[in-house]
């Protein structure tokens, strides 16, 4: 079983990126399990989404604590929050930010990160500020777990007319900037 555990802020689309993403392994033909977790709600508030998957049918319902990926949606939450809290031996993780203005903390030998300015590129395709597309397309490229396609086919399920096209641009930018780290 993989697990998946995303920390955003209420608003910033982290139900849609753990509906997304659970889409992407069901087209795929795996069992997903996607569900979210948050306090208080309103705008801005701290909240995870997680999102299991396995070859067969997933019964497991508590909370994700080790993770084998992480996607952080909002940087900020690093400051307050122990993001990287549990993250198994050889995770990885897809931090929404730019490198000179984080401070990541020391990993273990064979953990990943890589840092994807995915608001900067919602913003130039959907013009929001809405860079959930964006990490998925990097977690495509960083994990292999799921292809480009299978993702793109996830938001052309998801979404309607230009805001299909505008999201499965920035998929595509999110999977190149990660690609591009890669050579």
């Amino acid at each position: 079983m993989k697990e998946i555990r995303i920390h955003a802020r209420a608003g910033q689309g982290a139900i849609t990126t753990a509906s997304l993403l659970g889409y992407a392994y069901f087209l795929k033909g795996a069992c997903p399990y996607a569900f979210l977790s948050f306090g208080a709600a309103r705008m801005g508030a701290p909240m995870n989404a997680f999102v299991r998957v396995d070859s067969k049918p997933v019964r497991l319902r508590s909370q994700i604590y080790e993770p084998d990926y992480l996607i952080i949606a909002d940087h900020t939450l690093m400051r307050g929050f122990n993001c990287f809290s549990g993250l198994k031996e050889e995770g990885v993780a897809i931090i929404n930010g730019k490198e000179e203005s984080l401070q990541i903390p020391k990993l273990k030998a064979k953990q990943k990160v890589f840092v994807v300015p995915a608001t900067e590129i919602a913003l130039k395709h959907i013009g929001r500020p809405l860079g959930n597309t964006a990490l998925l397309g990097a977690f495509c490229a960083a994990t292999l777990e799921l292809t480009l396609a299978e993702l793109i086919a996830a938001i052309k399920h998801r979404f309607a007319d230009n805001l299909q096209e505008a999201n499965i641009k920035a998929a595509q930018e999110g999977f190149d900037f990660v690609k591009n780290k890669l050579k």
